[in-house]
């Protein structure tokens, strides 16, 4: 069983690794596009960050199955559910990195449920899979990069029409509008923080306390907007100025995300391994699991080592290949995306932070027109899309009956 447990925390090592790869494009992608940052300083912010979101917030309590797709009642042979769940990671690890290679973001809760269903379905049969939540999660799916994108769309208009394109100069306007979108982006990441980092459902206190969050953001805004304004006036131009203020707003939220996505997906590595570590130490398979916080230290270096590694390869993509990215218009996507995830959260409502960032990046390439768009770069992310569920469960179930065929 030792050797079992070995083999387990490298598989759920090389998950993170590929985790860190693929998804740092959700906070990172749209910085470096817009040119906010470098893309060796977006690894090296990402990493940090992450590796803090994972060990530091990362959940202590996980379901066995992730999202619990499968019934692990079901499965009554302890050794059925550890080859499982590795089957799992190493299905969604292959898929994960395969499209890393090809520069294509796609998401790694996608991948693991995907695996998940194909060892469910081949150790105990179609009825151990809980199909209404699989709909009700291919849903938010579908519907996420719709609600990122008109968010991102309208954002980013709103932006176009005050500032950019009002009858006052955009120098003048940014010292009214600037602050005032500031301080909604402090009370959006401060209710995200309580609610997707530190777990609190108190929604009431929860709004309360960001409502506060924001006022401060809005205050502290004002004064730098102003300050700002006042001494790059003789420097840079009308436009720089706004872009320049936006360009620092843009990477406060991007920072957020990240260390956001620490925190929450640190789980889709974690979450099989946990439930390997569980049986192995106690011999019983079971629905929920504690497990040590040393697990969650591995999954945050993991993610941050695929950060550094090939987290460039998708960021280009996202940031870059799809429509070009100001800092007005990486706000505009990073604010939807912030905010599509947040609401959808509060309705428990699973979405994608992947599709939705593409989502909201192809919402402000349409605010230019559709040929503002790359289709033939978003046509071949879709496809990506809709094969890594059958993908990654064809793959898992085939990778389970071998592992089953040598072990027992």
């Amino acid at each position: 069983m030792a050797t079992i447990l070995i083999i387990a925390l490298v598989v759920g090592l090389l998950m993170a690794i590929a985790i860190g790869a693929n998804d740092v494009a959700n906070s990172m992608a749209t910085a470096v596009g817009a040119k906010a940052i470098t893309i060796k300083q977006a690894v090296i912010i990402a990493a940090i960050l992450e590796f803090a979101g994972a060990y530091i917030f990362g959940k202590g309590v996980t379901e066995t199955i992730r999202k619990g797709i499968v019934d692990v009642s079901l499965i009554h042979n302890p050794d059925m559910l550890i080859y499982g769940a590795l089957a799992a990671l190493i299905s969604a690890i292959l898929w994960i990195f395969l499209s890393t290679v090809f520069s294509l973001p796609v998401s790694t809760t996608h991948s693991i449920v995907g695996g998940m269903i194909g060892f469910g379905i081949i150790a105990a049969g179609f009825n151990a899979i809980q199909w209404a939540k699989v709909i009700f999660i291919t849903i938010g799916w579908i519907v996420s990069p719709f609600v990122g994108g008109a968010l991102a769309f309208l954002m980013f208009r709103f932006i176009a029409k005050t500032i950019l394109h009002h009858r006052i100069s955009p120098a003048e306007r940014v010292k009214t509008i600037g602050p005032f979108l500031i301080g909604l982006t402090f009370f959006v990441i401060g209710v995200m923080f309580f609610i997707k980092v530190l777990h609190i459902k108190h929604y009431l206190f929860v709004f309360a306390v960001s409502v506060g969050i924001g006022i401060i953001g809005w205050i502290l805004g004002k004064t730098f907007v102003r300050i700002f304004v006042k001494s790059k006036g003789g420097f840079f131009g009308e436009y720089d100025i706004v872009e320049e203020i936006f360009r620092r707003m843009q990477i406060f939220t991007s920072c957020y995300v990240a260390l956001a996505h620490g925190s929450n997906d640190v789980a889709n590595a974690i979450g099989p391994l946990a439930a390997i570590y569980v049986v192995v130490k106690t011999g019983v398979v079971s629905g929920k699991v504690m497990f040590p916080r040393w697990l969650l230290a591995l999954g945050g270096i993991g993610i941050a080592l695929g950060v550094a590694l090939w987290g460039y390869r998708v960021m280009r993509t996202v940031g870059s290949k799809i429509t070009e990215l100001t800092n007005t218009r990486g706000f505009s996507i990073d604010f939807a995306t912030a905010t599509t995830v947040l609401f959808a959260s509060i309705c428990g409502f699973p979405v994608s932070s992947t599709h939705t960032v593409v989502g909201s990046v192809v919402g402000v390439g349409y605010a230019r027109g559709l040929e503002a768009v790359n289709v033939g770069v978003l046509k071949n992310i879709i496809i990506s899309w809709a094969l890594t569920v059958p993908i990654a469960a064809i793959t898992a179930a085939g990778i389970y009956k071998v592992l089953i065929f040598f072990a027992l």
